[in-house]
């Protein structure tokens, strides 16, 4: 490593560069006045500290150390170098270990948006993150159903936990949360309110309640596919711009909403029934963000999500059928992470 400016070094610019190595050798050279314990310190030879002491010698044009078959010692010019250098080179190394020190601490705020629910597993990274980073403030925020990636665009928040697929150029998709199963929220009086299951070619018989726009036509197909797997016609039910107007819409009966497990589980009550659905693919959640926003705060929140999600396991109490089940809601074409993943059909948690 150098350093040294020929304009503001003086004698440097007679001298060329400043090896600190050459400054570190002379400075424990300085304290164990013994070569060889110097060698071991720094972890070179004995000749090696010899050729570093007389390049810092040339350098200033004169000795430093007197060395002789008895002793090692400073010489006056290198006790007056000694007192000068010493506190130079703590402030030197006090610094690096200070820009070292920010770099690795992530501060500031975080606006983190959510749909849907915020299940256990986006506050368990949230927990985990924060006893990373505790000097971070967060602040959560629903976003819509009916507007999943516009906070985003405007920058009402820095990062969005979003059901996929997202196919937006301007987005970037990171790390998701685990696949879940999907439920079909109905009133208690709906025909398939009472059953154990539905097949996913039932819900041809069943209009599916839709995210509104300006969600993209692609994502909301997702939540409510127009046809299933066999190519049945799904009727459209309500369009709705929020989960709560969509769960009030299914419990007054005017059609069904597809949900992920953990969103039906939190939303359980007595004006709604929830069902599983097979025959869809599993529904999951990312973290997204906009494209170009890059920043070590980011990278802490997606680092966390992903260990989160590394080590998550189901909490104690959560039902395998759903009883109120749902974080995202329904089941459609998926997409995926960013251009193009998977491709089917799946709800909103």
């Amino acid at each position: 490593m150098r350093t040294g400016t020929p304009e503001r070094t003086g004698t440097l610019e007679r001298t060329g560069t400043l090896e600190l190595r050459e400054l570190e050798c002379f400075l424990v050279l300085a304290e164990e006045l013994h070569f060889g314990r110097t060698g071991e310190r720094l972890y070179v030879s004995q000749s090696r500290v010899s050729q570093l002491l007389r390049s810092l010698e040339g350098r200033i044009g004169a000795r430093l150390v007197e060395r002789t078959s008895r002793r090692v010692a400073l010489t006056p010019l290198g006790e007056r170098f000694l007192e000068r250098l010493r506190p130079a080179y703590g402030q030197l190394s006090d610094a690096v270990q200070e820009a070292r020190e920010a770099a690795r601490c992530v501060a500031g705020r975080l606006r983190l948006g959510f749909l849907g629910s915020a299940g256990h597993r986006l506050t368990a990274a949230l927990a985990l993150f924060h006893a990373r980073h505790p000097r971070v403030q967060t602040a959560i925020v629903e976003v819509t159903m009916a507007d999943p990636f516009g906070p985003l665009r405007r920058g009402e928040v820095d990062a969005a936990v979003v059901l996929l697929p997202v196919e937006e150029p301007d987005l970037v998709v990171g790390p998701g949360f685990a696949e879940e199963p999907w439920t079909l929220a109905v009133s208690p009086r709906h025909p398939l309110a009472g059953r154990a299951a539905v097949d996913v070619e039932e819900l041809a018989d069943c209009p599916l309640i839709a995210a509104a726009p300006p969600a993209p036509a692609y994502w909301r197909d997702y939540q409510a596919p127009p046809r299933t797997p066999r190519g049945r016609a799904v009727a459209r039910g309500p369009r709705v711009s929020t989960l709560q107007e969509g769960l009030a819409s299914a419990a007054a009966g005017l059609g069904g909403m597809l949900l992920c497990r953990p969103t039906a589980e939190a939303h359980a009550r007595a004006d709604l029934a929830f069902v599983p659905v097979h025959g869809l693919p599993p529904s999951e959640l990312a973290v997204v963000t906009r494209r170009g926003t890059d920043t070590a705060l980011l990278r802490a929140l997606t680092a966390a999500v992903t260990d989160s999600a590394g080590s998550a396991t189901t909490p104690a109490g959560s039902a395998t059928t759903p009883a109120g089940s749902a974080t995202n809601p329904a089941p459609g074409p998926r997409t995926g992470r960013g251009a193009g993943r998977r491709v089917a059909s799946a709800p909103l948690r």
